[in-house]
């Protein structure tokens, strides 16, 4: 069973996108947070990852950063192994 993945994003943003894609491909259930128009959540983000940029992505409870490092995750093979980790953990 994959992580939980959770996403601030907004719904213009390029970057958002292709990281939506890369989890759909890969068969992740994503919740995701659309920052636009939403200070709080916007200001929430700012606070958990201390990044002002979308997207920002979590893997349970680790904080991956934003879609350059979800792709770099998969282009060194370490994606899906983060995804299938121990739900309990990071």
């Amino acid at each position: 069973m994959n992580k939980p993945v959770t996403m601030y994003a907004s719904a213009w943003c390029g970057y958002c996108h292709r990281a939506r894609v890369l989890l759909q491909a890969k068969g992740v259930e994503l919740e995701e947070f659309t920052i636009d128009g939403n200070p709080e959540l916007r200001n929430e983000m700012i606070d958990r990852t201390g990044r002002h940029t979308v997207p920002q992505i979590f893997i349970g409870k680790l904080h991956i950063g934003g879609s350059d490092e979800l792709v770099e995750l998969e282009r060194m093979g370490k994606l899906d192994a983060l995804l299938a980790a121990d739900t309990t953990a990071a």
